[in-house]
Order: C-alpha cells, then sequence, then structure tokens
C-alpha cells in the first residue's frame, strides 16, 4: 500500500540510498561494518516494507516491530526515513519535520534493534512533494502547470525535478540520515518528472517550471519547453531526450555521493540506471480481467532485461489509493509470492503502516507461511537460470492500454499452453545481444518502435537461426523492416475487424483445427500485401451481411491473409498484423489461442518438448536451472540441477480469488541432459521416484494443493 506506482516509472529515477559511516564512536554498531560483500547481492531477500502514515510516528514501539518482523521471518525491513517529511529529528530547515513523533530515537532505535538480529534496514525518501510551510517559502521549487495550476494533495505540493530541492536539497537530507544512521540501503519512492496526481486519477500537463524551462533551453540550445505531449512533435521528442537525460545525471551524481561514503550501501528503486535493487510492484487492477501473472511477469521480465541486478517485486497489499486500509484476497498475496520466488525475485510485502492493530490482517498466515518456508529452503531460491528457448518482448516495464492487452494475451497463451519463455523489455534489446541471438524464437506482441540498433539485433538474430514471430501493428512505423523481415507492406495498420472471418485452410499447418472452417474476428485487423512473402495463411473473408437468419451469408475472399511468412536462410519471420494477443486476453476463446500454438509447432516443433504433463492450463509451471544460494560466487559450471516450481491458479476464477483446487497424479516429461543423482519434493521433503531415458525425465507429483518445488539434483 504505498506510492510506488506505475505512473512515476516512466520517468522517475533512481534513487539511491545514503550511507551511513561516520563518526563510529556514536553509532551503534552495525551490520555493515563487518560486511565484505554486497549484501543483496546474495539475493535472498525477504522485506516487510511498512509504509508509515505520519500519526504512526507516535504509536510505533520498535520492540514489538522487531518482534513482528522476526515472526513473518523477515531478514529485511523497509521503513520512512525522510523527503515528505522527516521520521527523526531532522536538523535541516527544508525537511518538514513530522508533527507526531514524539519519541526522538524511534528511527534509531528501530535501526539498532534490527541489526541486532541480523535484519537489514532500507530507508525510504519520497522528494516528489513538499509540506506547504516549505512550499509557502519556496514556490519555485514546486511544479507548475501550462494552465498555471500546482499539483496538490491536502497540504502537500508537488515538487519540479530541475528545482534546488530535487537538485541539492535532497541530497542533503539523504546525507543527513547516512550520518544519523547506519542504513543498509535507501529506497526512493516516485522519483522523476511529475505530470499526473496518481492519487486523483488527473493528468495537469508538462512541468513548466522556470528551472525547467532555463535547464531544457540550455539542453537544447534555446528551445523553449513544449506545452503539449505529442509524440510526432520533434519538440516533444527533445524533451523526452531532456527527461532521460536529467533523470540519469540526478541519479549518477546521487549514487556517487552514496557509494563514496559507503559502498555497501544499496540503492533501491523502479529502474536499473546507477542501481542496486530494482523494485517492481505487483498491484491490484482496477479493470478486469484480473491478471494472476503479475508477478511471474514483472520478474520475468526484469531478471531478463536486467541480469547484473537483484529484483523485489512488492505485494502491494492495499486495493486503491483510495482504499488503502483494505487488502487484496489472501490467495492473490499466496499467488504473487509463490510466482516471486519461482522466478528469481526474492520475497516483498508492502503494508500500511506498522503490524499491530493493522486494518486488515487476512494476509497474515499466508505471509508467515511463505516466508517461513523460503527462509527454511533459501539455498534453492535466488541463483536461477532460464531454460527457455522462446523469448516475448515486453513494450516497456509497466505495459498499459491495448498494447498491454495484446502483451498479456501472447503470455497467457504460453503460459496455459505449459511452454517455457523469457521476457525482455523492448528497449533492452540492443544491449542483450548475445542473449537474443540464442532463443529459437522471439515474439513481438504489437511492438510498434525498436531503436535502429535494436532491429539490427533482430535482423542478425534471424540470419544466424531465431525464428520471429510479430503480431497486430508490430514495426509498423518501420515500411523498410517490414518488407525486408517477413516480406509485407501495409495497406492500413488499423481496420476495425469485427464481422470478418479468417480460414484455417491448410490443415497441414492448422492441425488444431480438424472441425473448424471459419474463425469469427474483432478488435483490429490489419490489411497487409504479402506478396514479397513466401507463405501466406489466414485468408479473410468480408464482413458479409449482417441481419437475422434468412439474409446473413456473403463471407467472400477479401484477397488479403491475415499471416504472411517470410523464409530466411535458417529461420522463418512471420507476421500476424492482427489482434491475435487482445482478443484472447480479453475473451478468452480457444481458437485464437490455436492459432499461436499451431504457428509454434510449424516453425519450432521443438517449444512442446521442453515440458510434457497432464496438468491443467491453470497450473503455472516454471522449470530453472539453479545453483544452491550459499553465498558464494558461482557460475554454470558449478549448477546443481533443475528446479521445477508448480503453482496453483486453479482457485482464479477471472474477478477473484478463491482457494485452489488439490490435484493429485500430475504426470512430467521434461527435457534434461542429465541423469538426475536425486529427485525430492521440497514442500514435504520426500524423495520423487523417476526415470530417465534418452534426454528425458519422467516422473509424478502425488499431490498439489498451492504450491509445489520439485529440486532434480546432478
Amino acid at each position: 500500500m504505498k506510492s510506488n506506482s506505475l505512473h512515476y516509472l516512466a520517468y522517475f529515477l533512481l534513487w539511491s540510498t545514503s550511507l551511513f559511516a561516520q563518526k563510529a564512536a556514536k553509532m551503534p554498531v552495525a551490520i555493515q561494518q563487518t560486511d565484505t560483500t554486497s549484501w543483496w547481492k546474495r539475493n535472498n531477500l525477504r522485506v516487510i516494507q511498512t509504509n508509515l502514515p505520519a500519526y504512526e510516528a507516535a504509536t510505533l514501539d520498535p520492540d514489538s516491530l522487531l518482534k513482528d518482523l522476526e515472526n513473518f521471518s523477515a531478514n529485511t525491513l523497509l521503513i520512512n526515513a525522510g523527503g515528505i517529511m522527516a521520521f527523526y529529528p531532522s536538523d535541516l530547515d527544508f525537511h518538514y519535520r513530522n508533527p507526531f513523533l514524539k519519541n526522538n530515537n524511534m528511527l534509531a532505535d528501530v535501526v539498532r534493534k534490527c541489526h541486532e538480529k541480523g535484519i537489514r534496514v532500507i530507508v525510504r525518501f519520497d522528494f516528489s512533494r513538499v509540506q506547504e510551510s516549505i512550499f509557502k517559502a519556496h514556490p519555485d521549487w514546486c511544479y507548475i502547470s501550462p494552465n498555471g495550476e500546482r499539483i496538490i494533495n491536502t497540504d502537500m505540493y508537488v515538487v519540479s525535478i530541475n528545482a534546488p530541492y530535487v537538485q541539492d536539497r535532497a541530497f542533503r537530507i539523504i546525507e543527513e540520515v547516512i550520518d544519523k544512521f547506519p542504513i543498509d540501503g535507501v529506497f526512493l519512492n516516485m522519483p522523476g518528472y511529475q505530470v499526473n496526481n496518481p492519487y486523483e486519477g488527473k493528468y495537469h500537463g508538462i512541468d513548466q517550471n522556470e528551472y525547467d524551462k532555463k535547464r531544457f533551453a540550455e539542453y537544447s540550445n534555446g528551445l523553449a519547453l513544449p506545452t503539449e505531449e505529442n509524440k510526432a512533435d520533434p519538440l516533444f521528442q527533445k524533451y523526452l531526450e531532456f527527461k532521460k537525460f536529467t533523470i540519469e545525471d540526478w541519479s549518477h551524481r546521487l549514487n556517487t555521493l552514496i557509494k563514496s561514503k559507503n559502498s555497501k550501501i544499496a540503492i533501491c528503486t523502479y529502474m536499473d540506471k546507477y542501481v542496486d535493487i530494482i523494485r517492481h510492484e505487483s498491484q491490484s487492477s482496477t479493470v478486469l480481467p484480473y491478471w494472476p501473472y503479475t508477478a511471474s511477469d514483472n520478474v520475468t521480465n526484469a531478471v531478463n532485461s536486467y541480469p547484473n541486478h537483484v529484483v523485489s517485486n512488492s505485494s502491494i497489499q492495499q486495493i486503491s489509493f483510495q482504499s488503502r486500509y483494505n487488502a487484496v484476497e489472501p490467495e492473490e498475496v499466496r499467488i504473487r509470492l509463490y510466482e516471486n520466488i519461482a522466478n528469481g525475485s526474492g520475497l516483498d510485502i508492502s503494508m500500511m503502516g506498522d503490524m499491530r492493530g493493522y486494518e486488515d490482517e487476512r494476509n497474515y498466515d499466508v505471509i508467515k507461511e511463505i516466508y517461513a518456508h523460503h527462509k527454511k529452503h533459501e539455498p534453492y531460491f535466488g541463483k536461477y537460470k532460464s531454460v527457455a528457448k522462446i523469448a516475448v518482448i515486453a513494450p516497456g516495464s509497466w505495459p498499459s492500454g491495448p498494447t498491454m492487452q495484446e502483451y498479456r494475451g501472447i503470455l497467457l497463451m504460453l503460459k496455459e499452453s505449459h511452454i517455457p519463455f523469457d521476457i525482455i523489455e523492448d528497449a533492452q534489446i540492443a544491449n542483450l545481444e548475445a542473449k537474443v541471438k540464442n532463443y529459437r524464437v522471439i515474439i513481438l506482441p504489437e511492438i510498434t518502435y525498436l531503436s535502429k540498433e535494436s532491429l539490427r539485433v533482430l535482423k542478425d538474430a534471424v540470419k544466424q537461426g531465431t525464428n520471429l514471430i510479430a503480431t497486430n501493428k508490430a514495426l509498423f512505423d518501420t515500411p523498410e523492416t517490414l518488407l525486408d523481415l517477413f516480406g509485407a507492406k501495409m495497406v492500413t495498420s488499423e481496420n476495425e475487424g469485427s464481422g470478418n472471418y479468417l480460414q484455417p485452410d491448410n490443415k497441414s499447418v492448422f492441425k488444431r483445427f480438424s472441425k473448424q472452417k471459419m474463425l469469427f474476428w474483432k478488435f483490429n485487423l490489419g490489411l497487409y500485401d504479402f506478396k514479397a512473402a513466401d507463405q501466406t495463411f489466414l485468408p479473410i473473408l468480408s464482413k458479409g451481411r449482417p441481419g437475422p437468419p434468412e439474409i446473413i451469408g456473403g463471407h467472400e475472399p477479401t484477397g488479403y491473409f491475415a499471416m504472411g511468412i517470410k523464409n530466411h536462410p535458417k529461420s522463418k519471420a512471420v507476421l500476424l498484423p492482427i489482434n491475435l494477443g487482445r482478443l484472447y486476453y480479453m475473451h478468452g476463446y480457444q481458437e485464437h489461442k490455436n492459432i499461436l500454438l499451431d504457428l509454434i509447432d510449424y516453425i519450432y516443433p521443438d517449444a512442446n518438448k521442453m515440458v510434457q504433463t497432464n496438468a491443467p492450463a491453470r497450473v503455472e509451471i516454471i522449470l530453472q536451472k539453479y545453483t544452491k544460494n550459499t553465498g558464494q560466487r558461482s557460475t554454470s559450471a558449478n549448477e546443481n540441477g533443475m528446479i521445477m516450481h508448480l503453482i496453483n491458479l486453479t482457485g482464479f476464477s477471472g474477478n477473484t480469488y478463491f482457494p485452489p483446487l488439490p490435484m493429485q497424479q500430475l504426470k512430467f516429461r521434461i527435457q534434461s541432459d542429465f541423469k538426475p543423482s536425486k529427485v525430492f519434493s521440497m514442500v514435504n521433503e520426500r524423495p520423487v521416484n523417476f526415470t530417465w531415458k534418452d534426454g528425458f525425465l519422467e516422473f509424478k507429483v502425488d499431490q498439489l494443493e498451492a504450491f509445489a518445488s520439485i529440486v532434480i539434483d546432478k
């Protein structure tokens, strides 16, 4: 339940944490003083965030907080320190002090007592707002819209990133905290350019603060700030470059400050530049259908896009900003936490305030159970390597709108079919060239724009044997790429397809359609010229005659096709200029999923060999190579084997979460290039009978409740 939300991420900045060291005689002994490694790299985080409202500073008891952290098996606390308000006696006149703070030693006591029990402390800063008294003294520090409006939440005013508060005072606040407390990390919430009031759902426009105007003019050789967000406007494109530059410049300077004081302080925020821990969030959705794979989606994207970082995906307890004191359903939290650890994140819970007297404690038993499980089996988590040969390219780290629906629909098809896959953020393709070229299939679900370098990497991968699948309006703004990769020319990228039909007439490819001759359509159905392609499939039929049964019909071939394939020397590139993923995500008809599955069988038939099972579609299967997490540096040479995680999603109904249905006698046949020395269940710690022959391992899971992990040791 916090303000860690998606809007700040587009342009946030990572904020760094501060250090502590100094004046050791005046400070309690800190864990870092004896550390010889960067503690977070162990990737065994069990975080609990107490996102404190101001008034809880008057009642928080460090002793009871510590007891609760121990009862929940937490090893890291994330707690308020400063920014919007100081939760300690700040000596800085521009740092508003929490008026409810009675015990001046509260934060110091929390840090000291946590360290005595081996619990790390990351402190939270939010420099997005200042209290009204600070605003009145320095109105030039704050945001102003093109219409002259401020962004205000009660008595808190949104600041401007290029004004002195963020550019100077924020550094001094963090320095003060570092000097006063032996903290282990700094978490930056809501950094960057603020143009929305997320708590009220209102957009205000590009910041017109005088400091922003001056700095943009310096950056752009005299240009004036744009007043509208228009991606087609070169001025706005220049402004986007400016925002990226200023954010990274600020982050770099803060990182330099913090690491110069103590390199053992972890910097945590939502992006990767100059950060140690990338934080992500699983939040309650405001639209249907809910997305039960939110944690798998977030973590898989982050660990594959930023392989040199530790990822901590937080399960946000609150239902919404307007309903912070009501938590999401326990079974949803269970799924999020299991997906976290199965995909390579630690555990992370963000709750509204102290754990004592909490307004909604229904999730406590679930949290305790899974945190204890992680603690008990810690060596089996945190050091994973994917086995996937398929990658899905994500439209950023926080996708939204119809593009998100297209993307999620493709993920859903693969998840339900138990086909292992990785996720890579679109902007990271150029930075992961070797990794990208190792995939056998890469899917672009409506990825409309890629940099020139990213396109080069993809084209080189196709030349070396990577098959490519692109959907809907993918790459529509680079017609030369469409022609080169897919042999396609765009006639119109947007065409409402309601009433049209597709024909799966080639049964040698579309083997799942033995009983269907026509597939209904809805949403976009792009019209493309595939004359330069080598193969065309799925003829598009006209809309025909709507009306009573007596007059319907008339669905005739249009001459267009919904799929074109161009053969490359070692691979195939397939374009489906249709909203395939969105249609499945919104409506769930199996015929639309079967289009993708038949296509994958056609271009990469080995995709279904990696995991073969009778498990239902709502059992999420995550297969990983693993190395025991003992704190030692590891390489692929000392991998210990594989782990197959099973997460039971049968309790998810689309708009609510019930307890999962128990299952028996699930059979598995998975690819394994080694004969295991043993196979056992992590949950019940019992051996699992298995057979291994010709590179395939077979075994049964006798009982699946909510979660299971099968460890396959070399």
